[in-house]
């Protein structure tokens, strides 16, 4: 494991039990810090510029953000735009944040329930990557799937004719948006 992953408020050595108040500040001082670096994150990705991507906590809760990417120009998902689900643990940056499709996705790395198939997000995650770093990369995902490990195996069989695979994205995009309005 990388060094950069290791979260230093966390005990190297068995805890006895005369030190659990003082784990519990510690505790309180990364979430702490948790919260700066993601203050910190919000500013630098609303600075960013970047089109096309972003992301706001939700509901007061600076652990749980809505995050919104639109489809890249010249790609057959141009036009469209989803929202994500990003839960942040207590140790991130150490540990990467859940990250699912809120809204649903026909894509070769995303399964029905908007899991998403992305080694960054997985086994290549590092505390240098940040919240834009992960929207940059699903947006990139979204024109360049990993075909050769698919979660949609339908998406991923289609993905070589994209005529016939941006009419079935556009057919289910616009049926999904119309049953979400019904609710």
């Amino acid at each position: 494991m990388a060094t950069q992953n290791v979260d230093p408020h966390l005990p190297t050595t068995s805890v006895d039990t005369s030190k659990k108040s003082s784990d519990l500040s510690k505790q309180d001082a990364s979430c702490h810090s948790v919260q700066k670096r993601l203050q910190q994150e919000l500013r630098t990705l609303m600075m960013s510029g970047d089109k096309g991507i972003s992301a706001f906590p939700s509901e007061e809760n600076m652990f749980n953000w809505i995050g919104t990417i639109n489809g890249a120009e010249g790609t057959v998902y141009e036009g469209l735009t989803y929202k994500l689900k990003m839960e942040f643990p207590n140790n991130y940056p150490y540990n990467a944040p859940q990250v699912r499709f809120s809204t649903p996705c026909f894509h070769p790395n995303v399964d029905e329930h908007g899991n998403i198939c992305l080694d960054i997000l997985k086994e290549k995650w590092t505390a240098l990557y940040d919240v834009r770093t992960i929207l940059l990369s699903l947006q990139s995902l979204l024109s360049e799937p990993n075909i050769e490990s698919p979660l949609n195996l339908q998406a991923a069989q289609m993905w070589k004719d994209q005529t016939t695979y941006r009419a079935v994205l556009v057919e289910k995009y616009e049926n999904d948006v119309r049953k979400a309005k019904k609710f």
